[in-house]
């Protein structure tokens, strides 16, 4: 493996303009927004990116209000860094932090589950039989990793006989890394691919697959390696442009795209794995495999009826107003993250966007004016290509590409300036949005 990355002069002076970017937005945040006195009851589900941000948010700009966050996670996971584990760059502890240490004063946090949410009555029960009446339901529960719909899979198969599943959490993605770097010591057949239902951070998978073959060509074993990517329909990526350009780098390093395959069960044992495609399913041996299963609602929020009832049926993404994120039918109730049933955006850089349009229209609805907020659907990818080189990937609902430095970061070129964004700046950002200020 190669040594890490030192910290160069240019290094210090991009992250020092990163940080007083964020301060600057910080600071002209902090000018904009008065304080609104209210007695309004508002409870958060969920204190993962968007539910910690927003509890900073209403925290700094309603006076007496009651704000409730439920979630009966101690540990904070920073999502953004589980590919960079799973990769050997990083150790699982990079990425946990304790949900305590980023809540602020004047929320009560309940370290329980909602088990269950009447939006009628307007209450939620919490697993402990504590009922909570709310005048504003923020709804940031993240999404379920549906594990049991790979048949014959089980998070205890991680880091043993080539199987990885670095979604499951940092521990689970240092184990997988054990694997990747057993793997491309020894060659073989590696699997990847993703899940037919919509994901969290969709660029993921295709990243750990770029990272594989880098790290076997880094360590003289690329020709003992074969590399398949297994897509769920007919591209890599949503977005057309996105789709061409990591075609051409899936040929250009021998990366074999399989499309309309989606895994479905695997045999540990027999390392096989089997996937649904439009001629009947298929099944294939593997020396080493990456799993990403489907993603759903939590159970919870499915049953209340908060999803949408013409499209993602089996998902349960709640129906809201693309642009403001408010429930379509239960005006009281906000999604933010992935939870969202939006077209694009579950992506941490989409909650970031997320977190101004929901602060705006709650507060200025408590305060008797409407909100003018709006949410593009913007979503941002640093897509890693190999070790020290990304695209810095952002677009918005309607698949534009939407870069933040443009003439500056070209989105589609393999940039050390993006790979620094994702290695480098973006943990700081995610912290100080963690915090209310960016």
């Amino acid at each position: 493996m190669p040594a890490p990355l030192t910290l160069t002069a240019s290094r210090r002076a991009f992250l020092g303009l990163a940080a007083g970017g964020a301060a600057l937005a910080a600071s002209g945040q902090g000018a904009r927004a008065e304080r609104v006195r209210t007695s309004a009851r508002i409870v958060i589900l969920g204190a993962g990116a968007g539910g910690t941000a927003m509890a900073n948010r209403l925290a700094n700009r309603l006076e007496g209000a009651t704000i409730t966050l439920l979630d009966a996670r101690q540990q904070h996971w920073y999502q953004p860094g589980f590919t960079l584990i799973a990769a050997g760059l990083k150790p699982a502890s990079y990425a946990i932090s304790r949900t305590a240490d980023w809540l602020p004063e004047g929320v009560e946090w309940i370290p329980e589950h909602a088990a269950g949410l009447d939006p009628v009555a307007q209450r939620v029960t919490t697993t402990g039989g504590r009922v909570l009446a709310y005048d504003y339901l923020i709804v940031a529960t993240g999404l379920m990793l549906d594990w049991e719909a790979i048949e014959g899979f089980s998070l205890d198969l991680v880091g043993h006989d080539g199987v990885s599943a670095h979604y499951a959490g940092p521990e689970y993605a240092e184990l997988s890394w054990r694997e990747l770097d057993r793997f491309t010591d020894r060659g073989g057949v590696g699997l990847f691919g993703r899940p037919a239902t919509e994901m969290k951070c969709a660029g993921a998978p295709l990243k750990i697959t770029f990272l594989a073959e880098d790290i076997a060509r880094r360590k003289g074993n690329r020709d003992r390696v074969q590399l398949a990517y297994h897509a769920q329909n007919q591209t890599l990526f949503g977005v057309p442009i996105v789709h061409h350009r990591l075609r051409q780098l899936f040929d250009e390093r021998g990366i074999e795209a399989r499309y309309d395959h989606v895994l479905t069960a695997i045999d540990a044992q027999r390392r096989e794995a089997t996937y649904a495609t439009p001629a009947g399913d298929v099944t294939t041996g593997y020396d080493f495999i990456n799993v990403i299963p489907p993603q759903r609602a939590p159970g919870v929020i499915r049953e209340a009826g908060l999803g949408w009832t013409d499209r993602w049926l089996d998902q349960g993404w709640i129906e809201v107003d693309p642009a403001t994120l408010r429930h379509l039918r239960y005006p009281s109730i906000f999604g933010l993250g992935d939870i969202a049933g939006v077209p694009k955006g579950k992506t941490a850089a989409s909650v970031k966007w997320h977190l101004p349009v929901v602060e705006d229209h709650l507060v200025s609805e408590i305060a008797g004016r409407e909100g003018t907020e709006t949410f593009n659907g913007y979503t941002a990818c640093p897509m890693i290509t190999r070790i020290g080189r990304a695209m810095l990937i952002e677009f918005d609902y309607s698949d534009n590409l939407t870069p933040s430095f443009p003439g500056i970061i070209a989105p589609l070129e393999e940039l050390w300036i993006s790979w620094l964004m994702k290695e480098a700046a973006l943990k700081p950002t995610y912290n100080a949005m963690l915090r209310g200020r960016a």
